[in-house]
């Protein structure tokens, strides 16, 4: 990744790139959901002032990714990782890895010792870099996602 290249705490200013990231993976293979609206529409009082966190993405100074965080009511995970998009114009530049090993270390930080996510078989290169990770698949929970057909996991363990 070159020097242009920056990963930063989300702000309002990104408000409409974080909706737009993700409405355009969504919205190409899938439906938006309700639990989709919320969670980009209001990511402040959904994510923020629960407690979460969003990473965006900065090539240039351009939004080209996000992904969040968010406090998990499930029992034994601290967090989801949720919402992670990356523009098509910028993928396969390992910008979604780096993302995830940002969220990753942000949960460390946070105190996590288990995060959880949830995606969709046909999103095969999400799940490859999940793995990649460190997430393992898991079934557990129920999903509030129709298209949710995967739950993965990962163990946090500190240094």
């Amino acid at each position: 990744m070159d020097a242009s290249f920056t990963i930063i705490p989300y702000s309002e200013t990104y408000k409409d790139a974080f909706r737009s990231l993700n409405e355009e993976w969504i919205t190409k293979y899938f439906q938006m959901e309700e639990m989709d609206r919320v969670a980009l529409h209001h990511p402040k009082e959904y994510i923020l002032d629960k407690g979460g966190y969003i990473a965006v993405a900065l090539i240039n100074r351009e939004p080209v990714g996000v992904c969040a965080l968010i406090p998990c009511q499930y029992d034994g995970y601290d967090f989801e990782l949720s919402k992670m998009g990356v523009s098509p114009k910028a993928q396969g530049k390992g910008i979604g890895k780096l993302l995830g090993q940002h969220i990753i270390d942000k949960a460390k930080e946070l105190g996590a010792k288990k995060i959880f996510l949830e995606s969709n078989r046909k999103l095969t290169p999400a799940l490859s870099l999940y793995k990649k990770l460190g997430f393992k698949e898991m079934t557990k929970i129920s999903s509030p996602y129709a298209r949710s057909d995967i739950q993965m996991e990962l163990t946090i363990t500190t240094a």
